[in-house]
């Protein structure tokens, strides 16, 4: 009698766990779809809820760590920023383990850790510079149309080519130095990225801030007005156009 309980319980608990796994995919759809809504709030406890349900979900995990980057990025208070950003390069740790050699997880990591490096000291932004690189450039090994890894390795160019004296003088004392950025190398990489998905705002913002440092300006003009004549896809798209049409009138009153 105690057998057959056993087996039944077993039996049971097998059937739930089925159950329960096969939940995930339907919670991911359901937050890819409010992703589409512009409610990344929302889609991230769909993402959450799916690995809860299968915590080998993937694609579950590789987005919960893309809403945590964007969701912290909007935060007034730095120390929320940061609590985002952990959380964001943990679910990016769990989504390397699960598929180490797909772009999403790397693009994933390359993205929670540059949005921290942005907010962190020199000493920090520093030394996780190589691995935003490193993972922005596995990304790219693994899916060269990727647009997104190759916006990052724009970033990394643009950020590593204006560091200050202090920043180069720690990475060359504790670090043995980094690679070169160059800002001609992240225009390039940004209208890699324009090409691969030409409705993404903060890519032309990006390549429009790169062209205005090295003052082609009519070009971050140019740039601006295609970024201006968007519509918003994603929730920071209606700031990001405020911050392109700053930094237009800017240019144009310095003219």
């Amino acid at each position: 009698m105690k057998k057959i309980i056993s087996t039944a319980f077993l039996l049971f608990s097998f059937q739930y766990l089925i159950a329960q796994s096969s939940d995930a995919p339907l919670l991911v759809k359901q937050g890819k779809d409010l992703l589409t809504q512009m409610k990344e709030e929302d889609a991230l406890e769909k993402f959450k809820a799916a690995i809860k349900s299968d915590p080998l979900n993937y694609e579950a995990a590789w987005n919960a760590s893309l809403m945590c980057s964007r969701i912290g990025n909007r935060q007034a208070d730095e120390t929320k920023k940061k609590e985002y950003f952990v959380i964001a390069k943990q679910y990016a740790v769990k989504s390397l383990k699960l598929n180490p050699t797909d772009a999403e997880s790397n693009f994933a990591m390359a993205v929670a850790m540059g949005r921290m490096a942005l907010i962190s000291g020199a000493k920090d932004k520093v030394a996780a510079s190589r691995d935003i690189k490193n993972y922005a450039d596995i990304a790219i090994k693994y899916n060269p149309n990727h647009a997104g890894a190759w916006h990052v390795l724009g970033k990394w160019n643009y950020e590593v080519a204006n560091l200050n004296f202090a920043e180069r003088a720690i990475a060359n004392s504790l670090f043995g130095g980094i690679p070169d950025g160059d800002i001609n190398k992240s225009i390039d990489c940004y209208n890699k990225a324009i090409n691969l998905d030409p409705n993404d705002i903060l890519y032309y913002l990006d390549l429009a801030t790169a062209y205005h440092n090295i003052e082609s300006d009519s070009k971050a003009i140019e740039t601006l007005k295609k970024a201006l004549a968007l519509k918003p896809r994603f929730e920071d798209d209606a700031n990001y156009l405020v911050q392109c049409k700053k930094l237009m009138d800017e240019i144009q009153t310095q003219k």
